[in-house]
């Protein structure tokens, strides 16, 4: 089910009361989902989903997942972290995945933002230029 727009405005409503501070507060979310329980408003469904959308984005800002090819020291992540922290103003956290498609280098997304030092990424963009 497609959501109206009043839905679409008490999702972003409750989003707005669940980040304090710059950050998305777990008391806050569990005060949201218990309102949201307790009332049962028109479209709950379509409002979980938006309100939910909305608490992955605000997270996936302050996670910084790192893939790589080869071995990554803690060290490395270590200054992936403070430079993406730098970066944004705000705290962020990197994890680090292997991914076996890149030859060699990194790939890192924070959000929707992606950064990419690696081979293949080079290669692709060689031959999307001829």
């Amino acid at each position: 089910m497609r959501a109206d727009k009043k839905t679409k405005l008490l999702a972003k409503q409750l989003f707005k009361l669940s980040v304090v501070h710059g950050a998305v507060s777990p008391e806050q979310v569990t005060g949201v989902l218990g309102y949201i329980e307790k009332t049962a408003p028109r479209h709950s469904l379509a409002l979980l989903k938006l309100y939910h959308r909305a608490i992955a984005l605000e997270l996936a800002k302050s996670q910084a997942l790192v893939e790589h090819a080869g071995p990554v020291t803690a060290a490395t992540l270590k200054s992936i972290e403070a430079a993406m922290t730098k970066k944004y103003s705000r705290p962020v956290t990197a994890t680090a995945r292997p991914n076996p498609q890149l030859l060699a280098g990194l790939r890192v997304r924070v959000g929707s933002d992606v950064y990419e030092a690696s081979v293949s990424g080079q290669l692709a963009a060689l031959s999307s230029a001829v």
